[in-house]
């Protein structure tokens, strides 16, 4: 079984090229990274719809940056099914000096006790650092 059909879509050029741009790439990718790995093959509109649509089945994950753009990240795992809702309380890692973005998949955010009424519904972290690839390059 295919990635895209275990998320019940369909298979497409465009689908199937967007989401070997993410394997490729192994961090997160703005839309704008897409669309220059992608540019000779599609158009920006089909790039986005195929954004949305992995967004909206769970395969991909928004990820805020410290520029207050958004990345998109493949989640690991299947996090979205029977309407549960698609939760990624794990840290994300900024490197100062590549600016590549990465899950830290086992680094969770910590549960943070909210006021009375105050119901949570996403939680971002972001750490800021030197990454280790570039890390062993000094």
């Amino acid at each position: 079984m295919t990635k895209l059909a275990t998320y019940s879509l369909r298979n497409t050029p465009c689908r199937e090229a967007v989401l070997r741009a993410f394997e490729d790439a192994g961090y997160a990718l703005s839309q704008g990274d897409v669309e220059q790995h992608l540019v000779a093959q599609f158009d920006r509109v089909t790039i986005y719809r195929t954004l949305k649509t992995f967004l909206t089945s769970g395969m991909i994950h928004k990820v805020l940056d410290d520029q207050g753009s958004i990345k998109y990240a493949l989640c690991k795992t299947v996090c979205w099914h029977d309407g549960h809702q698609h939760q990624h309380d794990h840290v994300h890692f900024k490197c100062v000096q590549c600016g590549q973005t990465t899950c830290l998949e086992t680094v969770h955010i910590p549960n943070i006790p909210l006021p009375e009424h105050f119901i949570k519904q996403e939680s971002n972290l972001l750490i800021q650092g030197i990454c280790k690839p570039c890390s062993l390059q000094g």
